[in-house]
């Protein structure tokens, strides 16, 4: 499972980046990366593959594994943290299946995504929070409790701060970056931590 978060992280990355590349007359630092998966864009289907459902299915299934790892001594807040991750995980995947409409950019279909990009901050960010609170009075269990606070505010930063100092659609890859770098850590963290 250790791969599976680092995998989804970096076909997350190199995916958006190609996308954006191949597409003309797209920037990073403009267009929010949903455009990519909007209705009418060449190739949109396999973009929201790519870069949302599939890397949002590894998510889920990352938080489904921490569940299983959280020792009988976790507290309720650690379990709910995790249920919180895997609804973090479903909303990714959602953001794929419900794409923006390109030609209808405050229609109900781009409602719809703008919706589960706000459930996916909502639950990942208490979420982790939740866990890192947690996850600081279990044993062995502190590199996962930082990792947990850095990602949860580099989300909050990245979504609700840095669009008032930065182009919107550079705050949100930071976002995405911070959730991406918190998946591929997260793993390799409750591998190495003690067996309980």
């Amino acid at each position: 499972m250790r791969w599976t978060g680092a995998a989804a992280a970096v076909l997350h990355v190199l995916a958006a980046a190609g996308f954006g590349w191949a597409l003309d007359g797209y920037s990073m630092a403009v267009h929010p990366l949903a455009l990519l998966g909007a209705g009418g864009v060449p190739h949109a289907g396999l973009f929201n593959l790519l870069v949302l459902v599939l890397p949002g299915a590894a998510s889920a299934g990352v938080a489904v594994w921490l569940s299983c790892c959280l020792p009988a001594t976790a507290s309720r807040w650690s379990r709910v943290a995790a249920q919180m991750l895997l609804l973090a995980g479903l909303a990714f995947m959602a953001m794929g299946l419900l794409p923006l409409d390109a030609g209808d950019i405050d229609g109900p279909r781009s409602r719809l995504h703008a919706g589960v990009w706000m459930l996916w901050i909502v639950a990942f960010v208490p979420g982790a929070l939740l866990l890192a609170a947690g996850g600081a009075r279990l044993p062995g269990w502190k590199a996962v409790a930082w990792a947990c606070t850095a990602a949860a505010l580099g989300v909050v930063l990245a979504a609700f701060v840095l669009p008032g100092l930065l182009p919107a659609a550079l705050a949100q890859r930071l976002a995405f970056l911070s959730w991406a770098a918190w998946l591929v850590v997260l793993p390799w963290m409750l591998q190495a931590r003690p067996s309980t």
